[in-house]
């Protein structure tokens, strides 16, 4: 069913007092796609963290509550089992990349030799996923060598070719341009339509607005507003909790309070389209 239950989860980091997490409980369903917004330093990448086990399996520190992967309490599980099942994507490619190997397409295909894949299989998964991510001319590239955006794709090549039932993904497109970053999340939307489960941390909210089911807002440790991606991206005091509202709805405000309101708050600059173009015969 690969389901995520979190049930009042706090953690505070070793030698801190601060709680990076304060009492979380959310339910992640199999096949949809959440998207993790709320301002810097509020909690999200400890959220990832703590989805894919390493809280409090590697970072150490004060924990409480229980994390449920399918009914069985992760505190029971082998952490790095749990990477077959659940892929891991960091905010910092820097990171990811192991440093043992020496061309990208080695690099990619790292975690399919530890598993024991046969080498034919490797083979096919990896020139797979390099293409899909359009990085195939750079497959006898020192990966420590490439740009921050290049990295940015390696490391995600190296999670997807696992093809892992969950997808926990940090800012994705930090380091990419526009172009560059449609591309992801129409790959990420891709995975999605294969019933994979999506937890991705963004800050560009439009894109968030565009792909997303669900959206959770982290502020300081706390998930403080989830539900649709409608529903909390069209929500006039989402700025009060340190996210900007998207360009759609925005407009749609500043229409309304100049006496021309819309239908609806739209949260996609086509749904927004639509609207006028209906509104005002266009």
């Amino acid at each position: 069913m690969d389901r995520i239950e979190l049930q009042h989860v706090s953690f505070s980091y070793a030698l801190s007092n601060k709680k990076a997490l304060n009492d979380v409980s959310f339910t992640f369903e199999k096949g949809r796609f959440y998207g993790v917004i709320g301002e810097n330093g509020g909690g999200k990448t400890s959220l990832c963290s703590l989805i894919r086990g390493l809280i409090p399996h590697f970072y150490k520190g004060e924990f409480s509550g229980h994390v449920l992967y399918d009914g069985t309490d992760m505190s029971e599980m082998d952490v790095d089992a749990l990477s077959v099942d659940i892929g891991y994507v960091f905010q910092n490619p820097f990171t990811q990349i192991s440093g043992v190997k020496k061309t990208v397409f080695e690099e990619v295909a790292l975690g399919l030799e530890n598993l024991g894949i046969p080498p034919k299989e490797i083979v096919e998964r990896v020139v797979a996923v390099l293409e899909l991510l359009d990085i195939g001319h750079l497959a006898q590239n020192n990966p420590t060598e490439l740009s921050g955006g290049q990295r940015q794709r390696v490391a995600f090549a190296s999670i997807i070719v696992m093809d892992p039932d969950i997808l926990v993904i940090d800012e994705p497109t930090s380091q990419l341009d526009p172009e560059g970053s449609q591309q992801i999340f129409r790959i990420i939307e891709q995975l999605k339509k294969r019933d994979k489960t999506i937890i991705l941390v963004e800050h560009k909210i439009d894109m968030i607005a565009a792909y997303c089911d669900e959206v959770l807002v982290v502020k300081d440790g706390s998930i403080v507003k989830c539900g649709t991606t409608q529903e909390v991206l069209s929500d006039v005091g989402l700025p009060a909790l340190g996210v900007k509202l998207p360009e759609a709805a925005q407009l749609a405000y500043e229409l309304a309070e100049a006496g021309i309101p819309l239908p609806s708050i739209p949260i996609t600059d086509e749904e927004c389209c639509r609207m006028i173009r209906e509104g005002w015969g266009f």
